[in-house]
């Protein structure tokens, strides 16, 4: 049965994947990370004006990889506080683990026949959504692609540059440990937009000038206890290891209990990404090296408004930029604290960067 459902999915994805091209031919598949036509989240009230008016009894639909990933979680506490703000009930669903991917796409075609006013979906692989692209182009609701696979045919997407993260923490490295060494990569779900590029940003930046060697690239699956055993091979095979990148926290965490048993903490530096709360606390307790905060609340509240402005009747760019930084105990301060005012920060840090 598990066999039959995966055949079927496969290829009605592909099915609408053909129909889709064949009938937006003037929409090139979408990369993210590249796409021309794009602003930044900075810029939307600059360039698109004060939040509009919206029709009378708007309401949106959210839905996420998992709730079972802190990450996701606080997408969704975005997504409650811009839709508070602005008196607009937003409904978050999730599939059940990372790897439901049919369970995803159901929860997705159900809300298309919900009455939602636009969908905002969080794709667990590039494909498995693509399905509902045509079907709620058919309804005339808009989708907005949220972080972090990519639909190729979707026409709206706010997420960060996912290369960016690991190109950050590459760079890191070529700063912090200017005399080389032997990293590896424990990387996220395999052909996942986000995973693909931030491994690829890491690899390719840390290969420059010759002085750091990747020994190993290993899938985690965005699975701690995966990661943990991953890492635990890998260090016994390169006791002298320099550094750790993992594409979310998650795997971070767990390589992280791998480098302590292996003896080798304040040794082997640990990278992850997605700034979760428990990365943060991590990084306080000296164990965790860093991550690169994608800040997923503030993710939430520009994809809502993102989304509403697209309702209001408002022309957008396909892509809208969201924010990122490089967090270690160095200036964890400057974005986590009782008195700290994120999106002021992230502001300033958007005018510093122009």
């Amino acid at each position: 049965m598990k066999t039959f459902m995966k055949t079927t999915l496969a290829a009605g994805v592909a099915a609408s994947f053909l129909f889709s091209a064949a009938v937006a031919q003037d929409l090139a598949p979408l990369n993210s990370d590249t796409e021309k036509n794009r602003m930044d989240w900075s810029e939307l009230e600059a360039k698109l004006g004060p939040f509009p008016k919206l029709p009378e009894g708007t309401k949106a639909g959210a839905v996420s990889k998992t709730l079972t990933n802190e990450y996701w979680r606080s997408l969704g506490e975005g997504y409650a506080s811009f839709g508070k703000k602005v008196h607009v009930p937003v409904v978050y669903q999730a599939a059940q683990s990372e790897g439901d991917q049919l369970g995803q796409l159901t929860i997705a075609e159900g809300m298309i026949t919900q009455g939602y006013n636009v969908l905002l979906v969080s794709p667990q692989t590039d494909a498995n959504l693509q399905p509902v692209i045509e079907q709620a182009k058919a309804a005339k609701i808009p989708v907005v692609n949220v972080n972090d696979a990519v639909i190729p045919q979707a026409e709206h997407y706010v997420g960060n540059v996912q290369r960016d993260n690991g190109v950050r923490v590459a760079k890191w490295f070529i700063k912090n440990r200017p005399q080389g060494g032997k990293v590896a990569i424990v990387e996220g779900q395999a052909g996942v937009y986000a995973a693909v590029q931030r491994t690829d940003g890491f690899k390719s930046t840390i290969s420059e000038g010759g002085k750091f060697k990747v020994v190993a690239s290993v899938p985690g699956n965005w699975d701690r206890q995966t990661s943990y055993d991953a890492a635990t091979n890998i260090l016994n095979q390169h006791p002298d290891l320099v550094g750790f990148y993992a594409n979310n926290d998650g795997m971070a965490l767990g390589i992280v209990e791998a480098v302590k048993a292996a003896g080798l903490a304040g040794k082997v530096a640990v990278f992850g990404t997605d700034g979760i709360s428990d990365a943060y606390s991590s990084i306080k307790a000296g164990e965790l090296t860093g991550t690169v905060d994608s800040f997923p609340v503030l993710t939430g509240e520009v994809a809502l408004e993102t989304a509403l402005r697209l309702v209001a009747g408002q022309k957008l760019p396909r892509v809208v930029a969201t924010p990122q930084a490089l967090i270690t105990a160095d200036n964890l301060s400057r974005y986590q604290g009782a008195n700290v005012d994120v999106r002021a920060v992230l502001m300033e840090d958007a005018k510093a960067a122009k």
